[in-house]
């Protein structure tokens, strides 16, 4: 599953679609998508759970814009997304994922 992403002719908006693989992160029960987009608010933006066990979340992004970002599984591990754009140093000590809506 990799990051798919669609320009709106009529807005400058990215349509972003966040899919986390069950292979990927095991039998999570939960996962939020956090970063720029929701200002790191760990509530903002749940992912949906599919009957496959596999992840979703699509959001409309500002066209031209980079956004960081990565998901929490379960409130405790951070993931990164293995396909982003890039990846950026954090605070932290570790990276974020880096996603560039174009």
């Amino acid at each position: 599953m990799s990051l798919k992403k669609r320009v709106l002719k009529s807005k400058p908006v990215c349509k972003v679609t966040f899919p986390v693989s069950k292979e990927l992160i095991g039998h999570a029960e939960s996962i939020s998508l956090i970063g720029d987009f929701n200002v790191w608010d760990t509530a903002a933006s749940p992912m949906n759970k599919l009957k496959t066990g596999d992840f979703s979340s699509q959001l409309a992004l500002e066209k031209g814009k980079s956004y960081e970002f990565r998901y929490l599984i379960d409130g405790q591990k951070w993931y990164n997304e293995p396909e982003a754009d890039r990846f950026s140093a954090n605070s932290f000590g570790e990276e974020n994922s880096v996603l560039e809506a174009v």
